[in-house]
């Protein structure tokens, strides 16, 4: 038998068969424009190209040389000619750097710029190309014959003969954006194509990558819901991110450093894949200081002097951890010790949630400590302010007063509650005097540590009443019954009197909550000595329970309320369009927003002075609906009251 497998490896050398290398591993690559290479190859492309990464040229090309069906290094283009920089470029060079020196990567490239996913499709791209293609791409199709699948697996069969088949790398849906069909489409390219070359799923996965962003200005960015959805249709599929990527200014393709960085994700997840791990080292710099909301003891999150906050956490087991905050998600890197690492962009000044996500499970950093916010226990790191935000921070030589829990049993709902009240520093020194009452609410989702924990309104209380720019008063916070979401798709009307979330707080609050506070604290009881203001939320819990009893308030203030549908002549009996008649019932009004929002308040305003009305209006600089926006509200709304 051995005498049988000697001359059969003879006559092989003889005729020049060359035998399967297992350590060559090949990619099959297709799409459009974006893996086409649509930007320009700059000199940094053309450079530090290793010899273990290959491309075969799946058409001619006059200009560098190349035969179709033959391997070359990797030099762009690696498409066809004439074509730019490719997501496959930096895919390659991602891989040779990485895998041991024994393993090549060769990447067979067949994209056609504008193609619909049924130019690939074998039963449909015939009649693409001939009825369906618009004029301008005829040429391109002609350079595949007039079928760029056929091509693909013409030049994948004879790549099979040198090594193996690892995946395949596809980015393409511009053309299909918002084709629910997509996912179905390419499951069968993608199914065709292993059945035709013999390959096993599991051993060939697909890499699929999103489409431009552009900050949310992308022009195919919906289509990324129905990319993202792939491994629910393709099982062994994995999709590459394109967020934060760059892009030309045509908002469709990326610019020379977007494919730059969209072919190292295309690479380091094939390399995840293939089980070698990939950490780059996070350098934490020498201004970076660990932030306030640290657990003592911790070092992390920490936060450097442009405002980058840098994560840590420890998950030996987990394939993938992420930070999110500011409606944006970080990729962490791991070590060879399981401990991930992320540094963020620069974060605005103030106070901002904020979860990780292991292996698809939303958890809070067990580094810092937690805030009820989003309407449930969150992380929250403080992006801190310099000087001017001393208004907020606790003083030495400021005399402090109290924030006590009281307990009481409210009749109207048959249940106990609680309410976070603040004294004045002199409260407990002068036990004859009476104080005035300001009930102030947090928005949705957040509870009645809200204004403490996260606005620091003690801190913003005790500094303006030293300054005697504010009275001392007594400050109620509460619940509000604001915990739970909102239920946008089944909880009704969210306009002013409409809207019944929050709304069982109302009758808690006149008939339980005002008669405990004046029973249990030295308050001055009477109307002109108590008011309510609130954030978000609670600036419409404000409007509803003051407008439905003036008798009670003379003071009112919403910071970016959630004042929608507000009909001056229609809600709370017309009131609010008869100005004479509002200035004998309430004294002041109060609404701010920041200046970076777009909940409508610039609008209220408009909408009120135009019945004759004139509410102190405030906006925040530079803020949104956050924190910041809030503290800095009350810092206004504080020195108008009780006077």
């Amino acid at each position: 038998m051995k005498r049988y497998c000697l001359v059969f490896l003879l006559l092989a050398m003889t005729l020049g068969i060359k035998a399967q290398n297992p350590n060559f591993h090949i990619y099959l690559c297709f799409g459009q424009s974006n893996m086409e290479g649509n930007a320009k190859i700059e000199d940094q492309d053309l450079k530090g190209i290793s010899p273990r990464f290959k491309m075969m040229a799946a058409v001619d090309d006059n200009r560098l040389n190349r035969k179709k069906g033959n391997w070359y290094t990797a030099v762009p283009p690696l498409c066809r000619e004439n074509t730019g920089l490719t997501p496959v470029d930096y895919f390659g060079r991602t891989l040779t750097e990485n895998l041991p020196d024994s393993i090549q990567v060769g990447v067979i490239v067949v994209a056609i710029g504008g193609i619909s996913i049924e130019g690939f499709m074998p039963d449909s791209v015939e009649n693409y190309a001939k009825n369906k293609s618009p004029h301008w791409m005829k040429g391109m199709l002609k350079a595949y014959d007039n079928n760029p699948y056929k091509r693909l697996v013409e030049m994948a069969k004879l790549a099979q003969k040198d090594g193996v088949i690892k995946g395949v790398l596809l980015h393409q849906g511009e053309t299909n954006t918002g084709d629910i069909k997509w996912p179905e489409n390419v499951r069968t390219v993608y199914d065709r194509l292993l059945g035709d070359l013999n390959l096993k799923p599991e051993q060939v996965p697909l890499l699929a990558g999103e489409v431009v962003i552009a900050d949310g200005k992308g022009l195919c960015r919906s289509m990324n819901a129905i990319i993202d959805d792939l491994p629910q249709t393709v099982h062994t599929s994995h999709v590459v991110s394109a967020e934060g990527l760059t892009n030309a200014a045509d908002n469709l393709h990326f610019d020379a450093e977007g494919y730059r960085g969209l072919g190292r994700r295309y690479g380091e997840k094939m390399l995840s894949l293939l089980g070698y791990s990939l950490y780059k080292e996070i350098k934490i710099p020498e201004d970076a200081k660990t932030a306030e909301n640290a657990v003592p003891g911790k070092k992390f999150p920490m936060v450097d002097s442009h405002n980058r906050a840098y994560f840590q956490v420890f998950a030996p087991d987990a394939k993938k951890v992420q930070t999110d905050i500011c409606s944006k998600k970080y990729d962490m890197q791991r070590d060879e010790k399981g401990v991930w690492t992320c540094v963020t962009d620069s974060l605005a000044p103030g106070f901002h949630y904020y979860f990780m996500w292991v292996d698809g499970a939303q958890v809070i950093d067990p580094n810092v400590d937690t805030y009820f916010g989003c309407n449930r226990m969150a992380g929250g790191i403080e992006i801190p302010e310099g000087k001017e935000g001393d208004y907020y921070r606790p003083q030495k030589n400021v005399p402090h007063g109290q924030v006590r829990s009281f307990q009481y049993y409210s009749s109207a709902k048959q249940e106990w509650r609680r309410a976070l009240v603040y004294t004045p520093y002199e409260y407990e020194k002068n036990t004859k005097k009476r104080y005035p009452v300001l009930y102030l609410q947090h928005g949705m989702g957040e509870d009645e540590t809200g204004w403490t924990k996260q606005g620091y309104a003690q801190n913003i209380l005790d500094n303006l009443i030293a300054e005697k720019k504010a009275v001392p008063m007594i400050v109620v916070m509460e619940s509000g019954d604001v915990k739970a979401p909102f239920d946008f798709r089944n909880g009704g009307p969210n306009t002013m009197e409409n809207s019944t979330y929050g709304a069982s707080f109302y009758k808690v609050m006149i008939e339980d909550l005002i008669p405990e506070i004046d029973k249990n604290f030295r308050t001055l009881s009477d109307k002109k000595h108590r008011a309510m203001a609130g954030l978000s939320w609670g600036g419409h819990q404000t409007f509803d329970i003051v407008m439905a009893n003036l008798d009670k308030f003379y003071y009112m203030g919403a910071f970016s309320g959630a004042i929608f549908g507000l009909d001056a002549q229609k809600n709370y009996g017309g009131i609010l369009s008869r100005p004479q008649e509002f200035n004998s019932q309430i004294k002041y009004m109060f609404l701010s927003t920041g200046s970076q929002e777009v909940f409508g308040t610039d609008k209220l305003v408009e909408h009120l002075k135009s019945f004759g009305l004139n509410p102190d209006f405030y906006v925040s600089p530079n803020t949104h609906h956050e924190w910041l926006t809030w503290r800095r509200s009350l810092k206004e709304f504080l020195p108008n009251i009780f006077k």
